[in-house]
């Protein structure tokens, strides 16, 4: 996989970004990577969107606490979703286009039902957030603890499926992941400090919210999704698009990074009712 220069760069509300492209009629793009990574990870897709949709203005941020952004007070989802609006706003972009991978998914899912949006594209993030609080709470004393690394290879080992992506995506996901235990125990405060249902009725409220809003919602995926997420979406968002790259693993971007490139270029059509979503928290 190829290694590009790194973009234009920009710091707004304190966060480091890659920040191509210009402001124009296109809805820009947020781009928020998955937890222990940084913005690196949209740059193999970042390079193809030039030459599909040159000049798109595109922020690809490091999140607090992650590459070349500082450490934060708190890294809850709300003071995160907070943090990337403020960016944003500092970045003068207007109603983006909020792309999130794994964990950050969720973030960009909620932003959209906060703050406007023209739509969001969710990379390989589970909508049962309550199964997922149900087993970081269980590991949470070993996590907390001297056992920090071999708890989270396990974790990583299943969530990441590299064994089903190319060897350069490997390699490059093995290097551009750096766990650091106070910001993986950070991230998952809510997980913590949250009882499985009300993250799962957190989750219902946002999807009502980007229902409500009616700006479009797309999900890629890299295996089918299992029948209980196929009903989920179904019934909390049944106008999203669902798209399955098989043999990609947890990271369809880096294995199809011109294909998911493509569907960035589409994004620029998205105009969406452009309304602000309902009070979501």
């Amino acid at each position: 996989m190829k290694h590009p220069d790194p973009f234009p760069a920009g710091v707004y509300a304190g966060l480091v970004a890659d920040d191509p492209g210009r402001s124009d009629e296109r809805p820009p793009l947020v781009l928020l990577h998955g937890l222990t990574f940084d913005r690196r990870m949209w740059r193999p897709a970042l390079t193809e969107l030039e030459t599909l949709d040159p000049g798109r203005r595109a922020l690809a941020l490091d999140l607090p606490g992650h590459g070349d952004s500082p450490d934060a007070p708190s890294y809850s989802m709300q003071a995160v979703v907070e943090r990337v609006h403020a960016a944003v706003m500092e970045a003068h972009l207007e109603d983006p286009v909020v792309v999130g991978h794994s964990a950050s998914a969720a973030t960009a899912s909620v932003y959209a039902a906060q703050h406007r949006t023209r739509g969001v594209v969710a990379v390989e993030g589970t909508l049962s957030v309550g199964d997922f609080a149900g087993m970081a709470q269980s590991l949470e004393p070993v996590l907390r603890g001297p056992g920090f690394d071999a708890a989270w290879s396990r974790i990583t080992a299943n969530v990441f499926r590299t064994e089903e992506v190319a060897p350069d995506v490997r390699d490059f996901v093995l290097a551009t992941s750096q766990p650091r235990q106070e910001i993986v125990l950070g991230y998952w405060q809510d997980l913590f400090e949250r009882t499985p249902s009300e993250l799962d009725a957190w989750i219902v409220r946002a999807a009502g919210a980007i229902r409500e809003s009616g700006v479009p919602y797309v999900a890629v995926v890299g295996q089918d999704p299992s029948p209980e997420d196929v009903a989920w979406l179904r019934t909390n968002l049944p106008d999203a698009r669902t798209i399955v790259w098989p043999d990609s693993g947890h990271f369809p971007h880096l294995a199809h990074p011109r294909r998911f490139a493509k569907l960035l270029a589409e994004t620029g059509r998205w105009t969406g009712q452009r309304v602000v979503a309902p009070a979501m928290r």
